[in-house]
């Protein structure tokens, strides 16, 4: 598989990771997950995210799911796995036995622990040395993190740490942030990378128009991102959101906190693509009242997608 530049764009969806009702990692859910994502189709997958319930896994187990889903994929698409940790020599062990199984690249999140400016790119440059020539994923994703990177730091990491190919965008409000980078870029300050967006694509319009590549995000209905980003790149923003739109009130409740991820995989066991809706502990659970909220919304969902002829 040839490996992530900064050329990329598209739809990198971030994948769940199935478990069975007892806690278990479900393979054979995992394989149909990965038919599911190809099907709606998506550029990529990014695996052992931070809704990838990664933090859950044993390093065993993180190696299992990599496995697993490259095997299912067989080449045909990019993988890209989040390999955070609070130290280099975990993550670059982890980065180098993915990347060994075909992987195309790695994504990276900062420590709690960076307060500074200067902080965060010593972080990236020891992150860009220690991964080698591994391409690597900048996650920027402060709502989770508490980490803010600034653009001016985000710039020097790109100018300074030449296996930094991506920004996974995820700052929030952040649009600016993106304006941002890409005015360096167009005036040659920094090299121009791929910006895909996270936060559950509540943000993706504007961001495809603020520059970004693409999305890099999760959400249940994989076919919005690929219909927006599709629609943009055809030069048709108005079908874009249009798209958007009818998605968006499932995606806002998807976005809450605490019971976020339990909507996700709810909705993907309904949909087939993974077989058992839990969260590894620990991990919310939906109450009857908010699995009623979710059916009502998918239903209004589904009568929107047909005036628009999706």
């Amino acid at each position: 598989m040839a490996r992530l530049t900064e050329d990329a764009k598209g739809v990198y969806v971030i994948a769940v990771t199935p478990f069975t009702d007892d806690g278990a990692l479900d393979l054979a859910s995992i394989d149909s997950m990965v038919d599911f994502y190809e099907g709606a189709g998506v550029t990529g997958l990014t695996v052992l995210g931070q809704l990838g319930e990664a933090p859950k896994l044993t390093a065993e187990e993180s190696r299992t799911v990599v496995e697993r889903v490259l095997k299912r994929l067989d080449g045909r698409l990019p993988v890209v796995v989040g390999v955070s940790a609070p130290g280099l020599a975990p993550m670059s062990e982890l980065a180098e036995a993915v990347m060994g199984q075909g992987a195309a690249g790695v994504m990276v999140a900062p420590p709690w622990t960076v307060k500074t400016d200067d902080q965060a790119f010593a972080f990236y440059q020891s992150v860009g040395e220690a991964l080698g020539d591994t391409p690597f994923v900048l996650q920027d994703y402060p709502l989770t993190t508490n980490v803010t990177i600034a653009p001016k730091v985000i710039e020097r990491i790109v100018n300074e740490v030449p296996n930094c190919v991506m920004l996974k965008h995820e700052d929030w409000p952040g649009l600016s942030k993106i304006s941002a980078l890409r005015a360096a870029s167009d005036k040659g300050a920094m090299r121009r990378i791929s910006i895909l967006c996270g936060n559950g694509g509540l943000f993706l319009p504007e961001e495809m128009g603020r520059g970004a590549d693409g999305a890099m995000t999760g959400f249940c209905y994989p076919e919005m991102m690929v219909g927006v980003v599709e629609a943009y790149a055809a030069g048709n923003p108005d079908r874009a959101h249009a798209i958007f739109d009818a998605y968006l009130p499932l995606a806002r409740y998807e976005q809450q906190q605490g019971i976020g991820l339990a909507s996700r995989k709810y909705v993907l066991a309904k949909r087939g693509v993974i077989k058992s809706a839990t969260l590894r502990k620990p991990g919310a659970k939906l109450s009857a009242l908010d699995i009623a909220d979710v059916e009502r919304l998918l239903a209004r969902q589904a009568i929107r997608l047909k005036e628009i002829g999706v």
